[in-house]
């Protein structure tokens, strides 16, 4: 008889963690009907091998199962490195050094931000469209390389001028990392989730593509509408007042 201790239980709160992950993940990014398919695969499996013991049926599966481990690693290689990304962040680390000094940090932090504020309902008054995509504890540099390394301090001035219209930078967006414009015209990987509404175009989708692969912040302003949004975990934040905006980007906490 199968002797269930406390090892096991820890077995399977671990393998449903992991289940609900891939679930979570597969509703964002479209996948869902793929990770059912997967599933309905592994309990068939299970039933076939380890319930009814069918040796040729189970030998057809465990092939299967070995093969299919490289493919899940495929298929799902933006999530397994989101989610080691997530456990090598430097979130910890950040918080120890900024416990000396905090004041001087947390003053230029204010600086900054209504900066980027002030810039942005500028921009949202005249309908210019912007994207700007502000560094947190995950990097980013794999985004910023794909654009222009501008690496100057950010002004309100200086945004307008990268967003204005007809500008050689003004498609794509702007990397923003401790306070200094580290890139512009940057490409952003684009979201495949069937949930956001129709209305919202390539920038917001840009922008929440972004933020399920990363703990950034994206702020976009709508070209059509004028409208502020915030992208932030997966999710857009929309139609803020500058007065919105600035209390999103100065939350430590999503």
């Amino acid at each position: 008889m199968w002797d269930f201790g406390i090892k096991d239980i820890i077995d399977i709160l671990i393998v449903a963690w992991g289940m609900f992950y891939l679930y979570r993940s597969s509703q964002k990014n479209g996948t869902l009907v793929l990770f059912q398919g997967i599933l309905a695969v592994l309990l068939a499996w299970l039933l076939l091998s380890q319930v009814l013991r069918m040796k040729l049926l189970g030998s057809i599966f465990d092939s299967l199962i070995s093969v299919g481990l490289i493919a899940l690693v495929v298929l799902f290689q933006n999530e397994i490195r989101n989610a080691l990304m997530r456990v090598g962040s430097r979130r910890r680390w950040t918080a120890l050094m900024q416990m000396f000094g905090q004041g001087d940090v947390e003053e230029e932090h204010h600086q900054w931000i209504d900066a980027l504020v002030l810039a942005c309902r500028n921009m949202s008054a005249q309908r210019v469209g912007a994207l700007i995509c502000i560094e947190r504890f995950d990097s980013l540099q794999q985004y910023a390389d794909t654009g222009d390394e501008i690496d100057a301090k950010l002004t309100t001035r200086l945004l307008e001028q990268i967003f204005f219209k007809n500008t050689p930078l003004h498609d794509g967006a702007v990397i923003v990392k401790n306070g200094r414009i580290q890139a512009a015209a940057c490409i952003l990987p684009v979201s495949h989730n069937m949930r956001i509404p129709k209305e919202l175009g390539l920038r917001h989708r840009s922008a929440i593509g972004l933020t399920e692969v990363s703990d950034a912040k994206v702020v976009i302003v709508s070209e059509e509408t004028g409208d502020i949004s915030v992208a932030c975990r997966g999710k857009v934040h929309r139609r803020l007042s500058p007065n919105a905006l600035q209390k999103m980007l100065l939350q430590k906490e999503d």
